[in-house]
């Protein structure tokens, strides 16, 4: 019987067994002869995108050819430059010389962005004679001047780091819109998120982010759409100096594109973030799909308006609503109507003022939890305790001290039984 159950025990361990994913910078750290193009990859964020994947193959050029490549380039252009020489698939040595037909189109991390018009974001290996093996990229007329040199890390099937002798371009590819010639507030209308852009330049916030756009901004736009959902508060009602960190709560003083959002863990600190309040949010990743979880309210990141070390403008379907200014019930927004100048408040008699027990007082600030007490409200302390209430605690006492067991723990549970049987 113990036979039987050894399988599912092991299966369990590997279950608990936390997962390690490749991490290329670690890697090309140990080769210096790379250190440019190391450097480059953390610089833009590509590190992210390439240890996110499961199965990647990353071709890495020497510090020579990267130094040329990058030479009066933008940071942008260099970014689509790194994502074209990241192949989503496993390529080693013999399968780079075992290529059906003697030729193949990959994709790479340049092809995801949907930036790439046609099939440029492919990239194609074919096998020469004399056991050369050649990279080009797929755009029309590109030619096959990038050749395989060595091997500088496997890991079977999931990453493999393979030198070429060039890179890996065609026309266009390093044109991408920088951050330096672009126009915040227009980048923002054409993405289709006018009001947010109105909402920047009346409150004087869009300044405060063009002054950081030097060091590092994260921009999260709502769109126009978000600001007529169902459900959304009243901004008339929010004082100036709310409705400017309400803004800034929006962006992050760092460059941390799509890529780099997936692997963050914990509460991110925002623009808005100060001793006065947290006005952080927490990341969900599920694939592809990233969204903002403040507290209140959850966003989809939709899409890439400019990802230009160090500026990244993304756009989210919905406000980023701070626990701190709108607690978990932010109050609709009025219709129409209600945005002409507000009636008179209703006389004294009409609202009579609640007692300090009855009804909390009204206002957008979330008042802190009370604090815990170890006897029921209402009950003064020692006071005997009903059979009833006795045997529920103690059925909490047991969730909790079920709920304490770690992962060790209980593989030394199973351990045990599978020894019994």
């Amino acid at each position: 019987m113990a036979s039987l159950h050894l399988p599912l025990l092991f299966a369990f361990m590997v279950w608990l067994a936390p997962a390690e994913g490749h991490n290329i910078t670690a890697i090309l750290d140990g080769f210096p002869e790379y250190s440019v193009y190391n450097s480059y990859l953390s610089r833009t964020k590509v590190c992210d995108e390439i240890n996110s994947r499961e199965t990647v193959t990353s071709l890495v050029l020497p510090n020579a050819a990267m130094s040329a490549l990058a030479a009066k380039q933008s940071l942008a252009g260099i970014k689509n430059a790194l994502r074209l020489l990241t192949l989503l698939d496993y390529f080693d040595p013999q399968k780079l010389h075992d290529i059906p037909h003697g030729s193949t189109l990959t994709t790479t991390l340049y092809q995801t962005t949907g930036n790439a018009p046609g099939n440029s974001g492919f990239v194609n290996i074919t096998n020469l004679r004399g056991g050369r093996v050649a990279f080009s990229a797929a755009a029309h007329g590109s030619k096959l001047d990038s050749s395989y040199t060595k091997t500088v890390r496997e890991v079977p099937y999931n990453l493999s780091v393979l030198e070429i002798s060039a890179p890996i371009v065609f026309p266009g590819l390093l044109d991408a819109p920088s951050a330096a010639s672009s126009n915040l507030t227009a980048l923002l209308e054409k993405a289709g998120c006018k009001t947010f852009a109105s909402l920047l330049a009346s409150s004087g916030v869009l300044k405060i982010f063009q002054s950081a756009m030097d060091k590092g901004l994260t921009l999260f736009a709502p769109n126009d759409e978000a600001f007529k959902a169902s459900g959304v508060p009243d901004l008339h009602s929010l004082s100036s100096a709310e409705l400017v960190t309400l803004l800034q709560y929006h962006a992050l003083p760092t460059y941390t594109p799509k890529s780099s959002l997936k692997s963050a863990k914990g509460r991110i600190a925002t623009m808005a973030s100060t001793g006065a309040g947290k006005y952080d949010f927490s990341v969900v990743s599920r694939g592809d799909d990233v969204s903002l979880d403040t507290g209140v309210d959850t966003s989809r990141v939709a899409s890439t308006v400019l990802d230009d070390t160090p500026v990244c403008v993304l756009t989210v379907d919905n406000l980023l609503l701070p626990s701190e200014l709108f607690g978990r019930a932010p109050a609709p927004a009025p219709g129409p109507a209600a945005l002409t100048p507000s009636p008179s408040p209703l006389p004294a008699k009409e609202a009579p003022a609640p007692t300090p027990k009855a009804k909390a007082p009204k206002h957008r600030h979330r008042s802190p939890p009370a604090p815990p007490t170890s006897a029921s409200e209402g009950s003064p302390v020692g006071s005997p305790q009903s059979a009833a209430d006795k045997v529920a605690d103690e059925k909490s006492d047991a969730v909790r001290l079920l709920g304490t067991l770690s992962a060790a723990a209980a593989v030394s549970t199973l351990v045990a039984l599978a020894s019994v049987l």
